[in-house]
């Protein structure tokens, strides 16, 4: 019996070894394979049946096999529910019909081998849980329900993260996906965000995983994981955030320079050259975020697209800004700009750079920026 589980236990572990390497990246950034399960499980999670079929055709032709694109989508009951579950099956079962008519043999893939019974889903799933956070949960809800706490263990820990057709790296990656893209998350997207990179994921691939979020599912919810992401990078505590509904342009890279307090991201879209002096960005900024005070020696147009904003010019009271607001920012003029304290704001930033660069000054202190605006 000793040499039977022995068996068994050596069997499953070559095959996660087998499955980790042909699944994830040592590169750091997201492979093929792992765009493909980012676009499954976000449109798992949220619904949407169409994209889903996309993304199940796209992942199947870069080699994922019919038993992986099932396991995500199993997998994703625990967080999504069975509703979203049952129909992201159905949908893989459609999209494998049609191929098998047009004559494309998709790889069936291994399923999940048995699990030695030694043990309770409970037990085992107690252990799964403390091996891939990295210590044992507790908390307050947990004793409020303790039903829930014991749900958790034995149908996801247990009997779902000890299927070895997916490695822990992947099912983070699911997870964090799904709830990157599901709305009301953000506690439990931080959490898994600090799992996930406890796996082996990557600070590439989570911003990658945003990116695709932000193209592929809504912008806003990009910009929402996003923030929960600088927020665990920062070690700060998440606290909820009131940002647009959705934004026009993509957020963009995270602007890392001086010359901002707090955190905003630039997406450009138009690059100053020989023919075209003007240079266009988008540039986002999380609540609190300012500039420092600068001036344009040719002057500045901001057109806000979201969000809620101040900006004020040297020696003029702060102004409000709201969506549809345009300001006209005189040449050689200091000013700054920047989101209120609890909202997001959206701007699109022309800037003529005929007569020069933009000249950065001193951060804005915070008794200007907490100063009353004039409304």
């Amino acid at each position: 019996m000793l040499k039977k589980y022995i068996f068994c236990l050596l069997v499953l572990i070559i095959h996660q070894t087998l499955m980790a390497q042909s699944i994830t990246d040592s590169t750091g950034s997201l492979n093929a394979k792992q765009i493909c399960i980012v676009n499954i499980s976000a449109h798992t999670a949220t619904g949407n049946i169409p994209a889903l079929r996309v993304a199940v055709a796209e992942g199947l032709n870069s080699g994922l096999t019919i038993s992986e694109v099932k396991e995500i989508m199993v997998q994703l009951y625990a967080y999504a529910g069975f509703p979203r579950s049952l129909n992201a099956l159905n949908t893989l079962m459609a999209v494998l019909e049609v191929r098998k008519k047009n004559g494309v043999k998709d790889e069936a893939g291994k399923e999940a081998p048995a699990l030695p019974s030694r043990k309770s889903m409970l037990q085992t799933g107690t252990e799964n849980q403390t091996r891939l956070i990295g210590r044992k949960i507790s908390g307050e809800v947990y004793s409020f329900a303790p039903v829930i706490d014991r749900f958790l263990k034995e149908h996801l820990f247990g009997a779902i993260f000890s299927r070895t057709n997916l490695d822990w790296k992947t099912r983070e990656l699911v997870t964090i996906t799904a709830l990157a893209a599901m709305t009301g998350t953000e506690a439990q997207l931080r959490s898994h965000y600090g799992v996930g990179l406890y796996n082996g994921l990557t600070q590439v691939q989570l911003t990658e995983l945003i990116n695709i979020i932000e193209t592929s599912v809504s912008r806003r919810q990009g910009m929402l994981a996003r923030l929960v992401l600088q927020s665990l990078t920062d070690q700060k505590p998440y606290t909820a955030a009131q940002i647009p509904e959705e934004a026009v342009f993509a957020t963009g890279q995270k602007i890392n320079n001086a010359n901002f307090t707090g955190d905003a991201w630039l997406q450009s879209l138009i690059t100053a050259d020989s023919s075209n002096s003007i240079q266009v960005g988008n540039v986002t900024f999380a609540p609190g975020a300012r500039t420092k005070w600068h001036y344009h020696p040719a002057g500045q147009i901001l057109l806000v697209t979201d969000g809620l904003g101040y900006y004020q010019e040297k020696g003029s009271p702060k102004r409000l800004l709201r969506k549809g607001d345009v300001v006209k920012c005189p040449p050689n003029t200091p000013h700054w700009h920047g989101a209120s304290r609890d909202q997001a704001f959206i701007q699109i930033a022309i800037t003529n750079g005929q007569n020069g660069p933009t000249v950065w000054l001193d951060p804005v202190t915070d008794e200007v920026y907490l100063a009353e605006p004039l409304r």
